[in-house]
């Protein structure tokens, strides 16, 4: 690389130095970088430009995404605890039923949040430590598989919102849930359909829910070998299905969800 093409690109620095410096930077730093060598004749470093602009791009497309996703923790902003409530659970034949309510610092921004279903597991492992990090409380309920079979699932879903709203430890002003309204809880509920895709608190509440249930059901198939309980989570996968036939039900099965084996 010669004198004259650092006098012509503006700079002293050499191509590792510049990659570097776009690696360590910011995301808002990026445009004031990218400005900084646009004007670069060198073709390495033209491409560093339009690799980190397309990052910056995508990283502008998400937070109006996120943005989008506060809408109603803006309509309700004059409330002080906003707390956000899912579950996960309710359709396995194995397992617990799990809820968590969460509340989130109003001016939290947790890039990629998401419904928990739209997420690859790698990315919800990632987002559940910065989720319990960045909140200011959370609470988790949990109702056992014999709990389902006496008062059934919509009721036992009911339960664990009503134990995680309390073992929040704070009382929240409001709570936002994923489409039900929550019997017995006297605090202004607003139920939102598809709520874990609209709003930053609810999709949050599924993401710990669905994290704290796979991890128990990962512990579980230690506990129950057969089942494949780390990979199916309890839901009816046809390993699932046929292991149920050969070796009958587990003391964590949903003998309620069962009806088929006595066909």
């Amino acid at each position: 690389m010669t004198d004259k093409t650092f006098i012509e690109s503006g700079t002293d620095k050499n191509v590792s130095e510049i990659r570097r410096e776009f690696m360590e930077a910011g995301p808002n730093m990026l445009p004031g970088i990218i400005n900084k060598y646009l004007s670069d004749k060198r073709s390495s470093v033209a491409s560093l430009c339009k690799q980190y602009a397309l990052k910056y791009s995508a990283y502008e497309k998400e937070i109006k995404r996120l943005e989008a996703m506060k809408q109603y923790e803006n309509t309700y902003k004059s409330y002080k605890y906003i707390c956000g409530i899912d579950e996960v659970g309710r359709g396995p034949l194995a397992g617990p039923v799990i809820a968590c309510a969460i509340i989130l610092p109003k001016d939290c921004n947790i890039l990629y949040i998401n419904d928990s279903k739209q997420l690859t597991e790698k990315r919800r492992e990632e987002l559940y430590g910065e989720i319990i990090e960045k909140s200011i409380a959370f609470g988790i309920g949990s109702v056992s598989p014999a709990r389902i079979d006496e008062i059934n699932i919509l009721q036992a879903t009911y339960e664990a919102m009503r134990q995680a709203v309390v073992n929040l430890g704070i009382v929240p002003d409001i709570l936002l849930n994923d489409a039900v309204t929550i019997p017995g809880i006297n605090i202004k509920q607003v139920p939102i359909v598809k709520g874990d895709s609209k709003s930053i608190s609810i999709a949050a509440a599924s993401i710990v829910a669905k994290v704290t249930r796979d991890h128990l059901m990962v512990e579980y198939d230690k506990l129950y070998p057969g089942y494949d309980f780390a990979a199916n989570k309890g839901y009816g996968s046809s390993g699932h299905m046929d292991a149920l036939r050969r070796l009958g039900p587990t003391p964590i099965h949903r003998r309620s969800f069962l009806k088929f084996l006595e066909q």
